[in-house]
């Protein structure tokens, strides 16, 4: 099995650079344009920038690339490309394979998630046409990510571990650009699955209200790392391109520990080198999160919508049992402290939030009580404490290595291997003489050569293999050590250049999996269309990008079943004690009518009109 990689989010460089700090070995970027995060572009300086920095420890760079492209973008695409491929970037997330038409630089190609990879078939194509890895779809079971390795044994497969959850398959939700014409395709999506709706009959009788129905829980897979390894995965991806610096030390820091404990027992390796310290312990419910699921991995299992918010409510605290002055008594121990953030829902089912402003015991003086009753719960949704430890807390990252002093005609000779096995050799010329106390002098010696401070290495091994014990001043200790290390910097960049991945496009007209595309095909220029033309594909639809009205038309397919949330799943024999068919209305009045497909547990939705 190849090396192990966890990949963290870069919202800029230095997220970037944190996440290198506190293990990661890789992160992945948005290009200045065309990412599917639109507000988290990074310029060409930026982006070379955390390149260098990664590339010191042999971890790599993604940079995502990830929307649908128009006619007219595809030379501006094609141009960026060359500019990345020159900023020395390890991999490009694409989505639109017009793409793979053009000249593009033998970068290696990462299928976006947003290209729907959930099936054998499709995932087994993008081998045979050159994708070096592709980004499985979040929704898949082990049972399914088993099928797809044995179906596309060579390609890479990365998946997601931690982190928000799109409701809809990845690439095939057009709900945003139904609604108000910002296409998640086109990196502008306006999150309409975290509104609220209203769920009503095929009478216009009200199942649910106020409820965020659409909305998910966010993605822990912490304790099912072992299953994925086994499964084929090897990449371990974390979301959180907007996500903040304190959320990317806290997961990386704790999927980091996770894999390290993992890997030496299953005898694999970790994709890139590095001892990562960092002064904190990491904590996944202290950073933001909507309440944890494994989504779909072992079968649905359990609860997976967040409908009564889609913030985050955090830790339970207690619920209000008495009242002072200025304060509200919990009915729980607490380690609450001033400067901590609350929130609970008032009896109307919205939810509010303030600080705390003092804690006395079981007392804790709110900044603003409106909403508080007897019995309200609370939930600690900001640790005051823990995130200004965090944001304090910095973390390191050295390459071990191992020292050998040696005398050599002259002077003296100090070789160095790095844990990527890379080796250098350092003269220095020095008159030695026998050290009149060999015993200090050998303990100088070690002290010296042991202080890699302010270097990207640690000492971890040192052998002193002189042939008499000399006496060695500091300063000649030091020149050696700094004169060895500056040499193994060149040697680690020229050899991470030698070992970088180059991929060709493979042209060639292996099928397609499938022979007609209608707009879920996310065909936007000609030159995608041609491609999937060369690949078999006989009939094919423009993507809805391209001004196609969505009225009536299906904007999400989705695995997650409101039935089945709201415990009205026929399979579990539950009273159906409404009339089909069901449709959302959010508050402007716009209807969302859904249709269930039980045999497959899929729910698909429709965008209606105007209430």
């Amino acid at each position: 099995m190849p090396p192990i990689e966890l990949l963290a989010p870069a919202k800029d460089l230095p997220c970037g650079i944190a996440a290198i700090n506190c293990g990661a070995d890789a992160v992945y970027i948005g290009a200045p344009r065309f990412s599917a995060r639109e507000a988290a572009g990074n310029t060409l300086e930026d982006i070379r920038a955390l390149a260098d920095y990664a590339h010191k420890y042999w971890a790599k760079v993604y940079v995502a690339l990830n929307t649908l492209l128009r006619d007219d973008e595809i030379p501006l695409a094609e141009k960026l490309i060359e500019q990345l491929f020159e900023a020395e970037v390890d991999g490009l997330i694409i989505q639109d394979v017009g793409l793979l038409e053009c000249n593009l630089p033998p970068m290696p190609l990462i299928a976006s998630t947003q290209m729907h990879n959930n099936t054998p078939e499709k995932v087994a194509f993008l081998e045979q046409v050159g994708f070096q890895r592709a980004i499985l779809a979040r929704e898949l079971t082990l049972d399914e990510i088993r099928a797809i390795r044995k179906a596309a044994p060579k390609i890479e497969l990365e998946f997601f571990v931690h982190g928000a959850l799109c409701v809809s398959y990845s690439g095939q939700c057009y709900l945003s650009y139904g609604l108000g014409g910002r296409s998640g395709n086109r990196g502008q999506c306006a999150q309409p699955c975290r509104k609220m709706y209203k769920l009503v009959d095929g009478q216009n009788h009200i199942i649910a209200e106020k409820k965020h129905l659409l909305s998910l829980r966010d993605l822990n897979l912490s304790e099912c790392l072992n299953d994925l390894l086994n499964a084929g995965i090897t990449s371990f991806k974390i979301e959180g391109r907007l996500k903040d610096h304190a959320y990317v030390s806290n997961t990386v820091t704790a999927y980091r520990a996770k894999l390290d404990e993992l890997l030496p027992k299953k005898n694999l390796e970790r994709s890139s080198a590095g001892i990562s310290v960092a002064e904190f312990i990491p904590n996944l419910d202290k950073t933001f999160n909507r309440g944890y699921t494994t989504y779909f991995l072992h079968g649905l299992k359990e609860s997976i919508g967040s409908i009564d918010t889609p913030k985050m409510l955090g830790e339970p605290v207690g619920k209000a049992i008495d009242f002072t002055r200025d304060g509200v008594k919990l009915d729980a121990r607490n380690n609450l402290h001033a400067g901590d953030g609350l929130c609970f829902f008032d009896k109307n089912g919205v939810l509010r939030g303030t600080f705390i402003n003092a804690v006395h015991g079981p007392i804790v003086v709110p900044d603003k009580k409106e909403g508080i009753e007897m019995g309200t719960r609370f939930y600690r949704n900001h640790d005051h404490d823990y995130l200004m430890r965090l944001k304090k807390a910095k973390a390191e990252r050295r390459v071990a290595v191992h020292f050998t002093l040696r005398n050599a005609h002259g002077g003296l000779k100090l070789t160095v291997i790095d844990e990527n096995k890379n080796r250098v050799q350092f003269f220095l010329a020095s008159e030695l003489a026998p050290a009149e106390k060999p015993d200090m002098a050998l303990a100088n010696i070690r002290k010296q050569l042991e202080k890699t401070g302010g270097s990207d290495y640690t000492c971890t091994k040192l052998d002193i293999a002189l042939d008499e014990i000399c006496f060695v001043p500091v300063s000649t200790l030091n020149a050696l050590r700094r004169g060895a290390l500056e040499e193994l910097d060149k040697v680690r960049v020229t050899n991470y250049e030698l070992q970088m991945g180059h991929a060709e496009i493979i042209k060639n007209d292996v099928p397609y999996p499938q022979k007609e595309l209608t707009y879920l095909g996310n065909v936007l220029n000609k030159q995608a269309e041609a491609f999937y033309k060369r690949h078999g594909v006989t009939k094919i639809e423009p993507a809805a990008e391209s001004g196609t009205s969505m009225q009536g038309r299906k904007v999400m397919t989705t695995r997650y079943c409101i039935k089945q949330q709201l415990g009205l799943c026929p399979k579990t024999g539950a009273a159906q004690n409404f009339t089909e068919p069901l449709s959302l209305i959010d508050e402007d009045d716009n209807m969302l009518d859904l249709r269930f497909d039980c045999a497959k547990c899929q729910m698909e939705i429709y965008l209606g009109g105007k209430r």
